[in-house]
């Protein structure tokens, strides 16, 4: 069942991905691309390794992270639901099978795609900036961000009271169970990655919207709806939606920092960053 699902979210965030080039790409960028492409993935292949190391980390380090946070012992979980009460709960009363359907959808296919199309969009610019300070943030999100799951132990709210709190994705797709259980723990939901990374590709989507003025719109869209989502299916906490996106604006910012100062491909290529900054460093 895990191999369908997964053929199946790879098909449709591939068909959402090749109508966003078309509609947000262009033509004239994807030309640009065919004749220097090779130097947009040697300026961005530095940081896409300590992404892609990051990520494996990740993967084997969140089987062990729940022991550390028992061990740690700080469990926020009552905490928060002090103060913040049944929002939750009201938030579910609006439920609707349309509704249901849509956050389903955006949870899985609408939030996967908000994380893979800024990647092509970014590799089709001559700058390659952009790109390096998304994958940067995108490393900032889940360095920073299991740190935090280290440090807190968090029960969502669907976990916390389920006599009260419906799980509709669950109840309504069960089969996506089989792809959440991949990367979710029932202690990890402060702060929300879903809408970290998410409202990350929002706040990045923003400051380049000279360049792409119709995918700002769109981003900020699902960003708000991955971020609703995540407490409408009773997955988090708005606090852990606060709280992921604090992060993204912090994970943003040191990424434009980093990359402004410092650049990876530049200790690759031999070029030493001076004390003011980098030498034949991209505008």
């Amino acid at each position: 069942m895990l191999v369908q699902v997964l053929m199946q979210l790879a098909v449709v965030v591939t068909l959402m991905v090749i109508v966003s080039i078309g509609l947000f790409v262009g033509r004239y960028r994807l030309r640009e691309t065919r004749t220097e492409w090779r130097g947009r993935i040697r300026a961005a292949a530095p940081i896409t390794v300590v992404l892609a190391v990051v990520l494996l980390f990740n993967s084997v380090a969140r089987q062990i992270v729940p022991d550390l946070s028992w061990m740690i012992g700080w469990n926020l979980t009552w905490a928060i639901y002090d103060i913040e009460g049944q929002f939750i709960l009201w938030l579910q009363d609006q439920a609707t099978p349309w509704l249901t359907a849509y956050f389903s959808f955006i949870y899985i296919y609408g939030y996967v795609f908000l994380l893979v199309f800024p990647v092509v969009a970014y590799f089709a610019l001559s700058n390659t900036r952009p790109l390096r300070e998304l994958l940067a943030a995108y490393t900032l999100n889940y360095t920073l961000g299991l740190v935090l799951y280290i440090f807190v132990i968090a029960y969502g709210p669907r976990n916390m009271m389920p006599e009260l709190v419906e799980a509709l994705l669950y109840d309504t797709y069960p089969q996506y169970q089989h792809l959440t259980r991949q990367v979710n723990r029932n202690t990890n939901v402060f702060p929300s990655l879903h809408t970290s990374l998410a409202a990350t590709v929002t706040f990045l989507a923003y400051r380049t919207r000279d360049v792409y003025p119709k995918w700002n719109v769109v981003a900020i869209l699902l960003g708000v709806s991955v971020a609703i989502s995540t407490m409408y299916l009773g997955i988090h906490w708005a606090i852990d939606v606060v709280a992921g996106i604090v992060l993204a604006y912090v994970s943003v910012e040191l990424a434009h920092l980093l990359v402004g100062r410092w650049s990876l491909s530049d200790w690759v290529d031999g070029r030493v960053p001076t004390i003011g900054g980098l030498r034949n460093r991209d505008p």
